[in-house]
């Protein structure tokens, strides 16, 4: 019975730690857990329009939202959960990794570009959507990168558009002030107002903004973009059997055409895919 004990030991000792080695990544159970509390939960933004952000009824909307909602509709199907719900956790551009590694959530739907830094820490689906920074300015304002020099200019603060607009300014040596906002409306109020010269950020998520701002015609939008950014859903680390899932799923979505109803939904009517995008969806669509 003691050598027996002592075997047991030792192998819990062995399994704790692999699982320290691989970072706990080798049990990582997705779909276990889906299956026994029935339901799958996303992890979003509540101020990133148009692709992830609260209504003022208190909803999540956004294309992210509708691309998530209809690959949990796909994954019911696929685990044959017909009462499969969707639980929605807020998160901030500063924790929403975390929600993911502190298993607060399985998904990350938000405008969360894929990157090799990051893959480190969560795992990604297959592309969901390409962007790229640019600015905005006032109609009086600066149109060229170069005339930023010695002007203030506003970045969203611990996005990859900070990183890039700190970047792209150093590699052209425009030395402007960057300002960091905590959030998106911080920011346009501060352009309004001339506090700063220019606003950085994804070209989708700007052009939405001017779109839907009541003084939109003294606001405009650069031609250039400093940066080509592959959007993704997150998970969990080293999870094959859900990434599968998942990407199974969006696949289901773009080879069925039921993508372009919901960029028409988040984005609008007289909106259209721009050739990259409509690329992006033919080449990330796997065959079975």
């Amino acid at each position: 019975m003691g050598i027996m004990n002592a075997i047991s030991k030792r192998l819990g000792l062995l399994t704790l730690m692999m699982g320290a080695a691989f970072g706990g990544d080798a049990v990582a159970a997705t779909l276990d857990d889906i299956r026994q509390s029935k339901t799958l939960r996303v992890a979003y933004r509540e101020d990133a329009a148009p692709f992830a952000y609260k209504t003022p009824a208190g909803q999540p909307a956004g294309f992210m939202i509708e691309l998530c909602q209809a690959v949990a509709k796909d994954l019911a199907q696929q685990l044959k959960m017909p009462d499969l719900k969707v639980a929605y956790v807020p998160v901030t551009t500063a924790n929403r990794l975390d929600a993911i590694t502190q298993n607060k959530a399985d998904l990350i739907c938000d405008s969360l570009t894929q990157t090799l830094d990051r893959r480190a820490v969560v795992d990604f689906s297959v592309p969901t959507f390409v962007d790229g920074a640019t600015f905005a300015i006032r109609n009086d304002g600066p149109q060229d990168l170069k005339l930023l020099a010695g002007k203030k200019v506003g970045v969203a603060a611990g996005t990859l558009t900070e990183e890039a607009t700190r970047k792209s300014l150093a590699a052209l040596h425009i030395n402007a002030e960057i300002v960091a906002f905590k959030t998106f409306e911080e920011a346009m109020v501060a352009l309004e107002k001339g506090q700063i010269a220019a606003y950085f950020a994804g070209r989708a998520m700007l052009a939405s903004m001017i779109k839907g701002h009541p003084d939109a015609a003294r606001i405009l939008l650069a031609s250039n973009s400093l940066t080509i950014e592959p959007f993704a859903l997150a998970m969990r680390r080293g999870d094959g059997d859900f990434r599968l899932a998942v990407d199974r799923a969006l696949s289901h979505i773009y080879r069925s055409g039921e993508i372009a109803t919901i960029f028409t939904k988040a984005f609008g009517e007289k909106e259209r895919p721009t050739p990259t995008l409509q690329a992006l969806y033919m080449i990330a669509t796997l065959p079975e």
